[in-house]
């Protein structure tokens, strides 16, 4: 997913830098380090409207209704323009992690809001499937880990760290000789993320639809989720909110009451359940936009609903998609007309 999460980074960072501009105005050129970190606290809380994080102007789908106004094309516009007022997880790509985080955390910053990115580069990644990649090794990771950390710096931001990275470990995905390495580098990003003065940390800790929690849950120990926010649930998947705050509960009683967020992007409709159940995941027809990002949830422990997964991206060449993490129109048209 790298290349294709890279192709809109010289245009998000080129907002950036007005961002930038815009931010030294809001928050003037005081060297007095306390007074900056009490302005970026301010601007990371919460809107009164419950939308916490930062929309993107120029993402997919923003570009997408574009393309369909000049087009003539109002109701395909409106229908996109659904995702494209959201706010979505922003993947950091592998060119230049600490100028993307950057840029994107300092536009979050001058708009008032909290970045939502997500840290997706774990070495072996998905196991060699759709969006197999990652670093190359262990010091790889951490070097590029480094300069998001650089980047993020002391403006607010809210990361997912690795989808699937823990769950690999468990369903025997991953080789088990590098499921030290694995475990290790999990709970340094954790330890290092959570040294920012204003990051807020969950470790991707799976979906209501796969195993038990009892199964994940000491594996997610090991991964450092004690000292993070907490965890993440349905990223990247299509299981009911309600099902999710489920799966959510129970997992926390076992690792400490950690709250948790739950991706909430395309389970309007829940999961799909026909075709191969080894791919139902992938592109399932007749799915929607779930809860819009918020911090006013249906549970105590439920931080957040959030967009981590951008509606409309591809999860592989399957269904007649394109290459993971690729933007497909017609799929995006899908999601937004059948949403409530």
């Amino acid at each position: 997913m790298d290349a294709i999460r890279r192709a809109g980074v010289g245009r998000r960072l080129c907002a950036a830098a007005l961002g930038t501009a815009l931010l030294l105005t809001a928050v003037g050129c005081s060297d007095d380090k306390e007074e900056r970190q009490q302005k970026h606290r301010e601007r990371g809380a919460p809107p009164a409207n419950g939308a916490p994080f930062w929309v993107n102007p120029d993402g997919n789908a923003a570009r997408q209704v574009q393309a369909y106004e000049q087009q003539g094309r109002k109701a395909e516009a409106e229908a996109i323009r659904r995702i494209a007022e959201q706010p979505v997880g922003e993947w950091i790509g592998t060119e230049n992690p600490e100028g993307e985080a950057r840029g994107l955390t300092e536009a979050a910053v001058a708009d008032g809001r909290r970045a939502l990115l997500v840290l997706y580069n774990i070495p072996h990644r998905d196991c060699g499937n759709y969006s197999g990649g990652g670093a190359a090794d262990g010091d790889a990771y951490r070097a590029w880990l480094e300069g998001v950390i650089r980047g993020i710096g002391d403006r607010p931001a809210t990361v997912v760290l690795e989808p699937d990275a823990v769950l690999h470990l468990v369903d025997g995905c991953t080789p088990a000789e590098f499921h030290e390495e694995r475990y290790a580098l999990l709970g340094e990003a954790v330890g290092r993320l959570k040294q920012l003065e204003n990051t807020r940390v969950y470790v991707d800790a799976g979906n209501a639809g796969w195993g038990r929690p009892e199964q994940i849950w000491e594996p997610l120990r090991r991964a450092g989720v004690e000292n993070a926010d907490g965890f993440a649930v349905n990223v990247s998947n299509f299981y009911s909110t309600e099902d999710s705050i489920a799966y959510g509960r129970t997992l926390s009683e076992k690792v400490g009451g950690k709250h948790f967020v739950i991706d909430t992007s395309r389970n309007g409709n829940g999961p799909y359940q026909e075709g191969d159940p080894g791919e139902r995941w992938c592109n399932p027809p007749g799915r929607a936009l779930g809860e819009r990002p918020t911090t006013r949830t249906a549970d105590p422990l439920v931080d957040a609903y959030v967009w981590a997964k951008r509606p409309g991206e591809s999860d592989g060449t399957c269904k007649g998609g394109p290459k993971a993490g690729e933007w497909w129109p017609e799929y995006a048209l899908e999601l937004a007309r059948a949403s409530r």
